[in-house]
């Protein structure tokens, strides 16, 4: 049972950074052999799943709203990302319990059933209940891709081989929108969620017979008891609450509504009796206290929640500005958000890069945070007459912040921590990306339907019948509304969408303050020899000799 024990060796003090990391671990500088790279071919696949099935649903999702008679827009993506959020957690305990490759392949699994079950979804419900179990697989893969890396590539090494990943994303990110678009404008949307299956068909294939990592010892009682069931269960509760409220409050339900009240004051109670549960009482913690210890990796976390929340909200209401003020079809959205989803993956790139270069990380995410404040503050400029090539310029400023700071932000995260807490410390940097995606989305729909509602013509609200919720589902017939009915529509909707794009400035200078917390702390040179390859040892003298340099370092730093 000694695998299952998180060893604890942060400094309980409240300055920067741990004084002793885990002295366990080797370096793992050597060169990759095949079976590596069969591995992070797997991870490959399973990343661009992530952002194709992200990307190109966006662009795709009033026509799908359209075609399924539905009104719930926002619930297709807050049922994605909520049940990423309240299961995401869980994933760092089933790799430690179960191990890698059964937990990867778990989640595989949950992804590709609800992929299946959301290309024959026949309603909305369907579609959000088929959503909600994609979900379930989605966020635990892309935690477990980051796992397993962290458990094969060194800190120093993990900058290039997240620029290797970027272009993955790069892929995925240019064509996602393109591909959505064109399949909803061609009638076959549902084929976005079955191009899901064959690819993941192979990352099955792949990660059965290579991912040969080692499998904890011990019953399945003893692993099952291991479980953190009850911290899962409060942030699944706390999670929900919190979804629903923002989701309901301003649109279905006023906001002094029990029905909001009630979701929100449960919401924040479980979230808040997690945090207390997880900090005093858990036996085996899903957030071991130690992760937030230190002042560099609680700005880690923070920054990546603040970012994935603004990238959640632009991915998902840029095109509805283009389809709703520009007269764009899905595809043509899809080619107009093109010009800021290329610039991801190169800086992504080139970050990372730059990271590994440098063994330095915080100009990169001061740069990156600079970008993102000044690309969402012009987009708040951007009318209903405003040329198109304008947002999709500040469109390409703020993904190029946006990339750096998703490729750089978990090095101040591990570098302070020994790579013992390497996995439950990037399952809650996971779970807080996920979480904010639901916030993002949230906020970005309360505004939108708060504004629209203030906005639109009441001639245009009658058509609707069922209010303004309906509203999305009827944007691909506003190409054809006679003017001046038209007009107003499109100017109602540029109006009401600017301010998410100011709210989102706010919160993109709020990551720049943060990002001001760091300490500049050495990246170590070690990987958790527990969770190495089979049949690998890299554990060498000069590995011992480089722990403790970096162990000098950290204490210095502090």
């Amino acid at each position: 049972m000694s695998a299952l024990k998180v060893e604890s060796q942060i400094s309980d003090s409240p300055t920067d950074v741990a004084t002793n990391p885990a002295p366990q671990g080797a370096s793992s500088s050597s060169k990759k052999g095949l079976r590596f790279w069969l591995i992070f071919l797997a991870l490959s696949f399973t990343t661009f799943l992530s952002a194709l099935d992200y990307t190109a649903l966006a662009a795709a999702l009033p026509v799908i709203v359209h075609d399924l008679k539905g009104s719930d827009f926002a619930w297709i993506g807050t049922a994605y990302t909520l049940t990423s959020t309240a299961f995401l957690p869980m994933s760092g305990g089933l790799a430690q319990i179960l191990g890698r490759r059964s937990a990867f392949i778990l989640a595989l699994a949950f992804f590709a059933l609800g992929s299946a079950l959301c290309g024959s979804a026949q309603d909305m419900n369907w579609m959000i209940a088929a959503r909600a179990i994609q979900g379930v697989g989605s966020g635990a893969i892309v935690a477990l891709a980051s796992i397993i890396i962290s458990d094969l590539v060194t800190l120093q090494e993990r900058g290039t081989y997240n620029g290797l990943l970027g272009l993955t994303w790069t892929v995925s990110l240019a064509l996602g929108p393109l591909i959505g678009g064109a399949m909803a404008d061609r009638g076959i949307w549902r084929w976005i969620f079955y191009i899901n299956l064959p690819v993941s068909g192979v990352a099955f294939i792949l990660a059965t017979f290579f991912m040969t990592l080692p499998t904890p010892q011990g019953s399945f009682k003893d692993k099952f008891f291991a479980m953190d069931w009850i911290g899962n269960a409060l942030v699944a509760c706390g999670s929900t609450g919190l979804v629903l409220a923002l989701t309901w409050g301003g649109g279905t339900y006023p906001w002094s509504s029990a029905a909001v009240l009630v979701p929100l004051v449960l919401g924040v109670a479980f979230l808040v009796g997690w945090i207390v549960y997880e900090v005093k009482i858990a036996s085996h913690p899903t957030v071991a206290p130690e992760l937030i210890g230190n002042r560099t990796s609680v700005s880690g976390y923070l920054q990546t929640f603040l970012v994935s929340l603004i990238i959640a909200a632009w991915m998902y209401y840029i095109p509805v500005y283009f389809q709703a003020c520009k007269d764009a079809s899905p595809t043509q959205a899809g080619i107009s958000m093109f010009g800021g989803t290329m610039v991801v993956g190169p800086f992504i790139v080139a970050s990372g890069i730059s990271v590994t270069a440098t063994q330095k990380y915080r100009p990169q995410l001061w740069f990156g945070w600079v970008l993102l404040t000044v690309g969402f503050g012009v987009m708040g400029i951007v009318g209903a007459a405003t040329p198109s090539a304008q947002p999709i310029a500040f469109s390409a400023i703020l993904s190029a912040g946006a990339g750096i700071i998703f490729s750089v932000a978990y090095f101040p995260v591990l570098s302070p921590l020994p790579v013992s807490l390497n996995a439950r410390a990037l399952a809650l940097f996971i779970f807080l990306r996920v979480l904010a995606q639901v916030w993002g989305i949230s906020f970005g729909s309360v505004i939108l339907t708060n504004e629209l509602t203030k906005r639109l013509p009441a001639e245009f609200l009658q058509i609707t019948g069922d209010g303004v919720e309906r509203v999305f589902g009827l944007i691909p017939s506003i190409p054809n509304l006679a003017q001046p009915l038209k007009a107003d529509v499109q100017h109602a909707f540029a109006e009401s969408i600017r301010p998410v794009w100011y709210t989102m400035t706010g919160i993109a200078f709020l990551g720049l303050l943060s990002s001001l917390m760091m300490a500049d702390i050495p990246l170590h040179n070690k990987v958790d020899e527990s969770w190495r390859l089979e049949g690998k040892s890299t554990v060498t003298q000069q590995s011992s000799l480089d722990m403790e340099e970096h162990e000098r370092k950290i204490v210095s730093a502090a």
